[in-house]
């Protein structure tokens, strides 16, 4: 008995959910202060069916002038992925690293556009290691690998 090739292709990519907060708006324009800007990465993944995973990378940026949220805009790209054949470290190196390097570009467009059509300065999500990431959490408390469903 031959042994399956692995198996990753992207089914699909797709804006799950976006949010724009100015809860400030209009004076947050008027004023010359620079605020302080907070960006934040964070992505989990959950297993649809056998070797089918839905990935969502979930950007949150809050910016502040002095104790006031200028704004808050939060931006979860996401995917569906089919991942097989592949062992439990390489599944959880897919799911943690791969999924997301191909989400970032579709979150980064997305939060670009939102910025643009608030009035606000463009602000263009980095460049982010996900495989120092992933490493780095695997010298700490590693995050749970999904799990391929139970009698599948």
């Amino acid at each position: 008995m031959s042994e399956q090739q692995p198996v990753f292709t992207i089914e699909r990519v797709y804006l799950k959910d976006m949010s724009l907060e100015m809860p400030h708006a209009p004076q947050i324009f008027l004023g010359k202060d620079t605020p302080t800007v907070d960006v934040r990465l964070h992505n989990e993944a959950r297993s649809l069916d056998n070797g089918v995973f839905e990935v969502v990378l979930t950007a949150t940026i809050t910016a502040k002038l002095q104790d006031k949220t200028a704004f808050l805009v939060e931006v979860a790209q996401a995917g569906i992925f089919q991942i097989r054949n592949h062992e439990q470290k390489e599944l959880d190196v897919a799911v943690n690293v791969t999924c997301a390097r191909v989400l970032l570009p579709y979150a980064r467009e997305a939060v670009s556009a939102v910025m643009g059509r608030a009035g606000l300065p463009p602000i263009i999500l980095p460049h982010v290691g996900f495989e120092s990431i992933y490493e780095q959490r695997q010298q700490g408390e590693p995050a749970p690998a999904p799990q391929e469903p139970k009698g599948a």
